[in-house]
């Protein structure tokens, strides 16, 4: 939604023009509230929630933050916030009351119906990082020994009351998960057909206690609307749906993003600027170690650049094309690992495709800024080493840039912590200490 919109329906709030807001709603998605919602103080909140109908809530409440969707609750009376829980799904719900102290979680919970309430509490018992805690248990079950024509009757009794409704799973009275079909095969079955000769027996799933980012990947590498969850015995206990695998996914990729650039993404919840400068102080202070070490370096060559000093305008442009690259190497590197398409044992293949295509970009790049150099300072030898120079750190910032990650996950360690912060570091070590030791030994010809 336009800020232009956003601010007008604003104003609307504040003025409490009640006609207009209705409206509205008839035009505005649950994702364009979300984004009205986001940007209001506690009181213009409880004005937009008596003004809108009760049954948008629940489903503008699924589409905000847990933490903003909180917010919206407490500006209701509490009979009403759990009026607004028990109509959302109980993955997003549970999101929600995950969010709260224990005493006000548990305030909501004891003002909700007791059979939704159970719900909710059974959801929380779960890791909130689990594939039990993203889980759902609005699933279609249905037995095997029921005839296609009786399976879509009972399914039509059940479509008001699931989440999705694109696949059917099969469990026996104990509830254990035998297998699912989809509702096309169920449709166009002969009525007499029993279920389980429709069902498919190989299912994918996952437990309730593996990791909410390894059953996200699941969902997005089988190409599934929807994944079982079960527990040790193979129990159906609900489902994880594509649309909650995405926003894991998405969750996690800002993450390792966040990470290389050596801070953390819970520094974008409602931290302290206390607590902020806590978590990302340890990576400055060990970047700042690593570049000591290359200002080391640079001193242990004072003498080629004193002798040379145009040698010191072109460091700061072979440092930030040698980092950029790394930086991109080791991108690529953590984004495969989460996805897998990088694999720790063939390392080799990764790191020789990313030398032939830094080989390419360096040779071009080292031309131009050799070049430039030989130009600027009207000696060719001073355009040679710049351009070796430039392309030597750039293939060293390959290397490093791949197998710094590579190495992380090897030891135990996240990738997406150590790749940004150090590569960067050790890059500027080897790529300075090359390129003043190039012009040491050729110093008689740069003069």
């Amino acid at each position: 939604m336009e800020t232009t919109q956003i601010h007008e329906i604003g104003e609307l709030i504040r003025a409490g023009d009640a006609g207009r807001l209705a409206s509205l709603t008839a035009h505005l998605s649950p994702a364009d509230w979300a984004d009205v919602v986001h940007g209001l103080d506690e009181d213009e909140l409880e004005t937009l929630i008596a003004l809108l109908p009760e049954a948008e809530v629940p489903d503008i409440l699924s589409e905000l933050t847990p933490e903003d969707a909180a917010t919206m609750l407490r500006a209701l009376p509490r009979h009403e916030a759990a009026d607004v829980l028990e109509a959302m799904n109980p993955d997003d719900a549970t999101d929600v009351v995950e969010t709260m102290s224990a005493t006000e979680a548990e305030q909501f919970l004891h003002a909700m119906e007791p059979e939704e309430a159970l719900e909710l509490r059974e959801l929380l018992a779960y890791p909130p990082d689990s594939a039990g805690g993203l889980m759902t248990p609005a699933f279609v079950g249905i037995e095997p020994d029921l005839t296609a024509d009786e399976a879509i009757d009972g399914l039509r009794r059940l479509s008001q009351e699931v989440e999705t409704f694109n696949y059917v799973y099969v469990i026996d009275p104990e509830e254990h998960l035998l297998g699912v079909l989809s509702l096309r095969n169920l449709l166009l079955a002969d009525p007499t057909t029993p279920v389980r000769d429709l069902m498919v027996v190989d299912v994918a799933k996952v437990r309730a206690t593996e990791d909410q980012a390894v059953a996200a990947e699941m969902v997005r590498d089988l190409n599934l609307l929807a994944l079982p969850v079960v527990d040790d015995e193979d129990h159906m206990l609900g489902i994880i749906t594509a649309d909650d695998a995405i926003d894991v996914l998405e969750r996690e990729l800002t993450q390792d993003y966040l990470r290389m650039a050596g801070t953390d993404a819970e520094e974008m919840e409602r931290r302290s600027p206390v607590q902020v400068a806590q978590l990302r102080l340890p990576w400055l202070l060990g970047t700042m170690a690593l570049e000591l070490v290359a200002g080391l370096v640079i001193h242990k060559f004072d003498h080629v650049l004193r002798e040379v000093i145009l040698l010191a305008s072109f460091m700061p442009i072979i440092s930030a094309i040698s980092g950029n690259v790394g930086l991109q190497a080791a991108a690529i590197v953590v984004r495969g690992l989460d996805t897998g398409h990088v694999s720790l044992n063939r390392w080799w293949k990764q790191l020789s495709k990313e030398l032939e295509t830094t080989l390419l970009m360096a040779a071009a790049c080292g031309l131009v800024l050799g070049f430039i150099g030989a130009v600027w300072s009207r000696h060719l030898p001073f355009g040679i080493v710049i351009g070796v120079a430039l392309t030597t750190s750039m293939m060293t910032a390959a290397v490093m840039g791949t197998m710094i990650p590579m190495v992380s996950k090897r030891l135990g360690f996240d990738p997406a912590t150590t790749a940004g912060p150090f590569e960067t570091a050790f890059q500027d070590v080897i790529g300075f200490g090359v390129f003043l030791w190039l012009a040491s030994l050729l110093a008689h010809w740069l003069v």
